[in-house]
């Protein structure tokens, strides 16, 4: 497995998905997203290694150096992924087909 092709620095990470002990990350810097990578899942926190999981992470030589989750920025990413689909799903219904 190869590293992560970012500079050095503080990220924050998403967990995409856990499959087969591989985890496929996406870091954001700054709101930004700025790659992305496919990770063992044991380099993940216990409690972060799942889909939708937020991460703090610092990364050093294309490496995670450390990496901390961060439950309330999760929570609050999932509440507004909600919060946008039940605002879409409240749509009223087109004049089409009627």
């Amino acid at each position: 497995m190869t590293g992560i092709d970012l500079p050095d620095g503080e990220y924050t990470a998403v967990v995409d998905g856990v499959e087969d002990g591989l985890a496929t990350v996406f870091f954001e810097r700054d709101g930004d997203e700025v790659g992305d990578a496919v990770l063992d899942a044991s380099r993940l926190p216990p409690d972060g290694g799942h889909a939708d999981a937020v991460l703090s992470v610092t990364l050093d030589g294309g490496r995670i150096e450390a990496a901390l989750y961060e439950p309330e920025e999760t929570e609050r990413r999932a509440e507004a992924a909600q919060d946008r689909f039940d605002r879409l799903s409240e749509r009223p219904p087109s004049d089409e087909g009627a």
